[in-house]
């Protein structure tokens, strides 16, 4: 998101966690590239107190514990985060006179979920059973609330913004599919891949980062929306479909095997994002389908594993082509 709106000419500010090992922003080396500080959402008072220094006209809210798996193992911590982090941004940005809107990133795993394969849409009734998707659900409370209060009290414009799956270069996460087969694509290792017929919607980041983008100047020129759904136009592909396009994509030394079937009771089996707002409000539709999302994560990969590119190049090439399309 940086580098995009770097490359459209704005002025960037940051507030985040250090950043971890082998992450996107160490291996772009970004320290010192733009003002920031090390701080953590549930910090109240240092959140305030740099977001007014900061002075910003737009505030984008990423910050999450965002992973399924690791709910289960730190559920308090993850709704600490997810929900009161959110309240303390909303509040925050609040109090900054120069904010005019924010945008607050939460997940297609906010809908209430009976595995039908039917596409939500915004209007659809929200309900999380997991840790994290419960705690999205209550970051979505804390953001409808601050939505009436900016109402009542003509505050900064608030948004909801859903996406699904996102792929792409630079994503190293644990327990996430394309991360995994990554790490054992490169080490010549068989991966082991769970849940082969979950279906998700997959898209390349810059997808949603583009329409998050659309969604946070609407916001500033008066639109009404209080969310948008951002996902691919087709099918959500099955994790087995996925897993075949990315080895032929990397090539013969991936090796692969499918393990465990669906835990219901942990994970949603289906999950598909109905995106016709977006597309008639915003003019927003996806510039990669999920095959060549796929593909494109791959091949970002493979220039900086396997070619040594350097990982700012390959992200500038896909923003780049975004930019121009």
């Amino acid at each position: 998101m940086t580098l995009l709106l770097e490359q459209m000419g704005l002025e960037v500010v940051g507030i985040s966690l250090p950043a971890e090992e082998e992450s996107l922003y160490q291996r772009m080396q970004r320290v010192g590239k733009i003002p920031e500080n090390f701080i953590d959402i549930r910090n109240f008072e240092l959140t305030q107190k740099k977001i007014k220094e900061f002075a910003p006209s737009a505030v984008i809210h990423m910050a999450a514990q965002p992973l399924v798996l690791n709910s289960y193992k730190s559920p308090r911590e993850t709704f600490d985060i997810n929900v009161m982090g959110t309240a303390n941004v909303l509040e925050a940005s609040f109090g900054a006179k120069t904010v005019k809107a924010v945008v607050a990133v939460t997940t297609d795993k906010v809908y209430k979920n009976s595995n039908n394969n039917n596409r939500f849409t915004e209007n659809d009734a929200l309900s999380g059973k997991d840790p994290y998707s419960a705690s999205k659900v209550g970051s979505e409370a804390a953001i409808s609330a601050w939505q009436q209060m900016a109402l009542v009290n003509n505050g900064p414009r608030v948004i909801s913004v859903r996406a699904g799956n996102v792929i792409g270069g630079g994503d190293f996460a644990e327990n996430r599919l394309l991360p995994d087969l990554i790490r054992g694509f490169s080490k010549n290792a068989s991966v082991s891949v769970r849940n082969p017929h979950s279906t998700r919607p997959w898209q390349h980041v810059l997808d949603p980062l583009n329409g998050y983008l659309l969604a946070l100047a609407h916001a500033l020129k008066g639109g009404n929306e209080i969310a948008f759904n951002f996902g691919p136009s087709e099918e959500s592909l099955k994790v087995e479909e996925v897993v075949k396009i990315a080895a032929k994509s990397w090539g013969d030394s991936a090796k692969f095997i499918f393990d465990q079937e669906m835990n219901s009771d942990k994970e949603s089996l289906t999950l598909q994002l109905d995106s016709t707002l977006a597309n008639k409000v915003l003019n927003w539709k996806p510039s990669w389908d999920q095959k060549a999302s796929i593909i494109s994560t791959m091949d970002w990969w493979k220039k900086v594993l396997l070619n040594d590119v350097n990982p700012s190049e390959a992200c500038l090439s896909d923003i780049n082509y975004l930019l121009n399309i």
